[in-house]
């Protein structure tokens, strides 16, 4: 049976650019070949108002989906969830239907979210089998309790269902990526977004990414990939960001989707997240000849002591490695820092910063404090430590700091850093960050932000000095 089904992106954040909602697409692509009828709804993009799309389009369905819960800065702190509850009590005041929500940050609180929201049914996780599952089963009257990554409600229980990741991800057609969307994204910022895999298979001790997308590392198609960024060229993308954990989860992998895109002669400019560790200058040039332009590095730490109670399963002489290869291949590339974490002391971010010194050409990204977020190894030691109650819900951000470290105290000795070394950028984004964000991608500047500080060091190190110093300090 058909349906007719509202995909709504509740992200209102567009600092410092806004994200095209990536996740919402695939659902799209999926319910569009079970044969539904959908629209995707956006609430940064669409000029009306959501109860009016409701009363013009009368959907049977409504999924709602949650990015994030909150932006992790401990000193501009905002959350987004908020939002979300509002919207699941407009569209049920405006159109009597069935609500599902979902999206990376509702899988971190399946059921809290759910209670909160008041919605019908969640689904955490990989969405599309699952909500096309679902469909069907409301409307043919079957049995929904079995349905993989499902929430919802039995009595007064609230059942989160295991998650079971999908074998293989749906590829996008331009028909995935509504133009009405797409176009705001692109006079906006200029980039638009591509999944090559999901699940990560690291175990770094604060991170949510195995909870969302589970721990197997499951590739797509290179060509299926290759044609993605082809599309986002034919749309008029300047610049595309690969959304993976990590990009380099295998050699073999990287290889084969920079050749794929490369055989498409595609001329679009991409960044990535990487793993700083097992690169090789061959892979690094590949991956520039296909349009890498930018490197975001997962390292945050730059000593060895630190990365060890991080569980990152790598050394700073890998980090020290993979800068070198992409100097080398002539890739703008930054570190991103956790500083404060389990292990951290004065002297080891003293010697985090040293090290950084080794780094040439290198922009460092410090944040201060580790986002504690719930069934993640550092929730666990929280607990044992006393930082958290073993039943705090932590959908209100806490922070993990060592023994003999508070924020105060990281944030005096990074900002001493920073006045040494114009190329860190410390803590949260000054005032007027979003001014100047905004007039750049007027003039037509694309891709990270990031990068333009790392060209205004090359060209006026005094400038990038005076970014640096522009961090509030209270």
């Amino acid at each position: 049976m058909v349906s007719r089904i509202l995909l709504i992106n509740a992200n209102r954040c567009s600092s410092p650019d806004p994200v095209f909602p990536l996740g919402l697409s695939h659902l799209n692509a999926a319910l569009r070949r079970a044969g539904h009828e959908t629209r995707l709804f956006d609430l940064l993009a669409e000029p009306q108002s959501v109860e009016e799309m409701l009363r013009h389009y009368q959907p049977d369905f409504v999924g709602i989906s949650l990015r994030n819960v909150d932006n992790v800065l401990i000193r501009q702190q905002e959350t987004y969830f908020a939002g979300l509850l509002t919207l699941s009590d407009t569209v049920r005041r405006a159109h009597p239907c069935t609500v599902v929500i979902g999206g990376s940050g509702f899988s971190i609180y399946p059921k809290k979210m759910l209670e909160l929201s008041g919605a019908d049914f969640g689904i955490q996780g990989e969405g599309e089998a699952s909500l096309v599952a679902l469909v069907a089963a409301l409307r043919g009257g079957g049995e929904f309790a079995s349905i993989p990554g499902l929430v919802y409600r039995r009595g007064r229980q609230i059942v989160a269902n295991p998650q079971q990741p999908s074998g293989s991800q749906i590829g996008l057609e331009a028909a995935d990526r509504p133009s009405a969307v797409a176009d705001f994204y692109l006079t906006t910022s200029g980039m638009l977004n591509v999944q090559t895999q999901r699940g990560c298979g690291h175990a770094c001790t604060y991170c949510a990414y195995p909870l969302i997308e589970g721990c197997l590392h499951r590739r797509r198609d290179p060509e299926a990939v290759a044609g993605e960024f082809e599309q986002l060229q034919a749309m008029g993308a300047k610049y595309a960001f690969v959304v993976d954990s990590v990009f380099n989860s295998s050699e073999r992998h990287v290889a084969e989707t920079c050749e794929a895109i490369l055989r498409r002669r595609v001329k679009l400019n991409w960044g990535c997240f990487l793993r700083p560790q097992s690169l090789t200058l061959e892979m690094m040039r590949l991956m520039a000849q296909a349009g890498l332009t930018h490197i975001e590095f997962g390292s945050d730490s730059f000593c060895d002591t630190v990365l060890e109670q991080y569980t990152k399963r790598l050394a700073f002489d890998d980090i020290a490695r993979s800068s070198q290869l992409a100097r080398q291949a002539g890739i703008d590339h930054c570190h991103f820092l956790i500083c404060g974490g389990p292990g951290e002391t004065l002297q080891t971010l003293e010697t985090s910063f040293q090290n950084s010194r080794h780094l040439a050409g290198s922009v460092v990204l410090a944040v201060v404090g580790m986002r504690i977020f719930p069934g993640t190894p550092l929730a666990q030691r929280a607990v044992r430590d006393g930082h958290i109650t073993a039943d705090a819900d932590l959908l209100a951000p806490a922070y993990y700091f060592a023994a003999g470290l508070d924020e105060v105290s990281v944030f005096e000795r990074l900002r001493e850093f920073a006045r040494r070394a114009p190329n860190w950028i410390v803590g949260d984004p000054p005032p007027g960050f979003a001014n100047l964000v905004a007039r750049l991608r007027r003039r037509g500047v694309v891709g990270p932000l990031w990068s333009y500080f790392a060209m205004l060091q090359r060209i006026a190190p005094q400038g990038a000095a005076e970014m640096t110093r522009a961090v509030p300090t209270a």
